[in-house]
């Protein structure tokens, strides 16, 4: 598991499907759906929203858009896109009008009978969504699919920001909103570099939002987060999470541990965070009076991969790496 919101498993992002491809396919795969969900005994989606095809008199076709992985709704809404949206996973939760959205599953979790149901023109996501049989049965439907790579760069961003403009037909304001967003990330990094120590904190990200906890290597999102802020992963040699063991602490020994705040809350709070035995073989627990060694931030803002994440690179380096 690569984060809270994101997996190792990135199958490759297929060519996306031409909109208007296979439509008497994808109507009978909705009238199937909308059956499916009424034999449930819940309201059909197909009852409230309008045909796909339909036109309101005098006006434009409107594309009906789903979106899945929190960074990707937060470009929707940056580019002030948000009432083309028809269902959003329950990763997104920023801004909190998302969080008022029809929710299609967890972004692993997905239903094809009830993302049809919403009927969708276009559906963008991470290369983490699936199952791919699911994203299959989506793009016979007559639905645009496009898949983000997640290789935790900045162009990951970048990437994001361009489908959501392909997607939405706003690719001058998204071009726009892009250059905004790369002066802000160059002039964060060139903070980030000219606050740069001789000896970079070593910090350690803990996953602990289900189950035992567990730390992150090399190739994560906290990975990549932790080196953007001019820090140095407390571990390496690995990729992926291994369990938070006491051989584990003591090897790394951070300065400062990062989490997440569901993952802090999840496992009862600092205090009861701290108890745990194998912290007290680092450098964080010994200086963790006044919560100086231990950081947490919202999951999404944290490793979320959106548009915020200039903000949150300058936030964290000047309270880890400046402080």
């Amino acid at each position: 598991m690569d984060s809270p919101l994101s997996h190792p498993r990135r199958p490759a992002s297929p060519p996306a499907t031409d909109w208007s491809a296979n439509v008497p396919r994808r109507r009978a795969l909705v009238c199937l759906a909308g059956s499916a969900l009424l034999a449930a005994g819940r309201p059909s989606w197909s009852q409230t929203a309008p045909a796909a095809g339909s036109r309101t008199p005098g006006a434009e076709r409107r594309p009906r858009l789903v979106t899945v992985g929190g960074g990707i709704t937060e470009v929707v809404f940056a580019l002030g896109a948000q009432d083309l949206l028809v269902g959003t996973d329950t990763t997104s939760l920023f801004p909190e009008a998302a969080q008022k959205t029809p929710k299609v599953g967890y972004m692993r979790q997905l239903s094809a009978e009830g993302l049809l149901a919403l009927r969708p023109d276009a559906l963008v996501a991470g290369t983490d969504a699936g199952p791919p049989v699911v994203l299959d049965q989506i793009r016979s439907a007559g639905v645009r699919v496009e898949l983000i790579e997640s290789d935790h760069r900045w162009d990951e961003v970048r990437r994001k920001v361009a489908a959501v403009g392909r997607a939405t037909g706003r690719e001058a304001e998204a071009r726009a909103l892009q250059e905004r967003l790369d002066a802000r990330w160059a002039a964060v990094q060139d903070q980030v570099r000219r606050g740069s120590q001789a000896r970079p904190p070593r910090v350690l990200f803990v996953l602990s939002h289900t189950g035992s906890p567990l730390v992150s290597g090399e190739a994560t999102a906290a990975d990549a987060v932790i080196r953007f802020m001019g820090a140095t992963n407390a571990l390496g040699g690995f990729k992926g999470y291994r369990p938070m063991t006491a051989e584990a602490m003591a090897l790394a020994a951070p300065d400062l541990i990062l989490m997440t705040t569901q993952g802090l809350e999840a496992v009862g709070g600092a205090e009861k965070f701290w108890q745990r035995p194998e912290l007290a073989l680092t450098p964080a627990y010994r200086q963790r009076a006044g919560g100086r060694s231990l950081l947490h931030l919202d999951a999404l803002e944290l490793l979320g991969f959106g548009p915020r994440l200039p903000e949150v690179i300058l936030t964290l380096h000047e309270r880890v790496v400046m402080s």
